[in-house]
């Protein structure tokens, strides 16, 4: 009877994923737009405003929150299914920056007041959140911050730089993490973009993307707008960060099968020799090679998607997490590149498309750890594990 039970639903759920996946898609047919894609390079906030607002309609930003905050609740395997699908069309942003990581942030943050207040205007699409940690290039824990808080009196003064805010282009606010003093404990702070003393400017990512630059001079925060308390906002922080990286791949997943499917339509139009190239055994190999990745890394997506939903502890959420984007670094970069050479002289172009997914890859390779940098994590963990275990 239990067995019948949850067999039914898991039916349910794979029946909601299923048409969450159809309206997604549906979604990316209708927006996505290459040429506006390339009008909007080296612009902040870098998509289409009228997009995010009819992705609000969808509901899609209160995917993650939970019902009692006004969201749905409905975790991250149907974001990662809504997600793949955008990434199809390069329209995920700013899904990702803003909802999943600067939101989840704020969710696993300890201050309940500022959470009822800020995650139901997530959910409806009015508030985008960035979390700003990272200060310099490489960066991938969250631990010793330069930026300082000060107390003052019942506030908190903050000083210092914040590099690689993703999603700052169109962020109404920021989670900033600062270094207590003098202790030095991490918290991190809830800073409006018009806070005293906040100024924001950008870099351009590989895609021409912004990706903020924000300076801090003694902005104030109230002691009701500290997130999470010093000692408390490193765990939230990587928790929050672990799910952005796996829902980036997610995105990578939708980014490489749009790679493969536009190569492969290529190669059974484009004749060479009196024959579509597609024709030819050794092009054919080398396409089979990159479906094989393609379909490599949508197996560790799912995987890692079903383990953190099971709430897995902090050190087996590293491993899954840098498993998996190590994996979809390599297939996402893989395909790209051999999708510009086997389009030959063409792909090289600016005007194909088949360049931008290549520009989108280096992106989303990069952005929450390279896969050297995935690598070096799990060994780490797995070095300390071993040592703890032989001691």
């Amino acid at each position: 009877m239990a067995n019948t039970e949850q067999s039914g639903q898991l039916s349910e759920q794979q029946s909601e994923l299923t048409m969450l996946r159809e309206s997604a898609l549906d979604f990316t047919r209708k927006w996505t737009d290459h040429k506006r894609l390339r009008a909007m390079r080296e612009t902040a906030p870098g998509y289409d405003k009228a997009l995010v607002g009819e992705m609000a309609g969808m509901g899609w930003n209160g995917i993650l929150i939970p019902e009692s905050h006004g969201g749905l609740g409905l975790g991250l395997s149907a974001m990662a299914v809504v997600l793949e699908e955008l990434g199809r069309g390069l329209i995920a942003d700013p899904l990702v920056t803003t909802t999943v990581l600067g939101g989840r942030a704020l969710e696993h943050s300890g201050n309940d007041a500022l959470k009822a207040k800020l995650l139901p205007k997530i959910a409806d699409g009015s508030l985008q959140v960035s979390l700003a940690w990272q200060e310099n290039a490489g960066q991938l824990g969250a631990s010793a911050p330069a930026t300082r808080a000060v107390a003052q009196g019942g506030d908190v003064s903050l000083t210092g730089r914040k590099r690689f805010v993703a999603g700052a282009g169109g962020a109404n606010g920021f989670l900033v993490s600062a270094a207590a003093q003098p202790s030095g404990a991490v918290g991190l702070y809830w800073v409006p973009r018009d806070a005293k003393g906040l100024e924001v400017s950008y870099e351009w990512r590989a895609d021409a993307t912004p990706i903020g630059v924000l300076a801090l001079n003694d902005v104030v925060v109230p002691a009701d707008a500290v997130a999470a308390a010093p000692g408390t906002a490193e765990a939230v922080i990587e928790r929050a960060m672990d799910e952005a990286t796996v829902m980036s791949c997610a995105e990578m997943l939708g980014v490489m099968r749009a790679a493969l499917d536009m190569t492969v339509e290529y190669m059974r139009n484009r004749v060479q020799f009196d024959k579509p190239i597609g024709s030819f055994q050794a092009l054919q190999h080398r396409a089979v090679d990159l479906y094989i990745q393609q379909e490599l890394a949508a197996a560790v997506v799912a995987e890692v998607v079903a383990a953190l939903e099971a709430g897995p502890s902090a050190a087996e959420r590293i491993k899954l997490v840098a498993r998996c984007k190590s994996r979809c670094n390599e297939a996402v970069l893989r395909i790209t590149r051999d999708a510009i050479q086997l389009h030959g002289g063409i792909g090289t172009t600016d005007d194909y498309d088949i360049g931008l997914y290549l520009k989108r890859a280096l992106t989303l390779a990069a952005w929450l750890g390279s896969s050297p940098v995935q690598r070096q994590r799990f060994a780490k963990l797995e070095m300390k594990e071993w040592l703890l275990s032989a001691a």
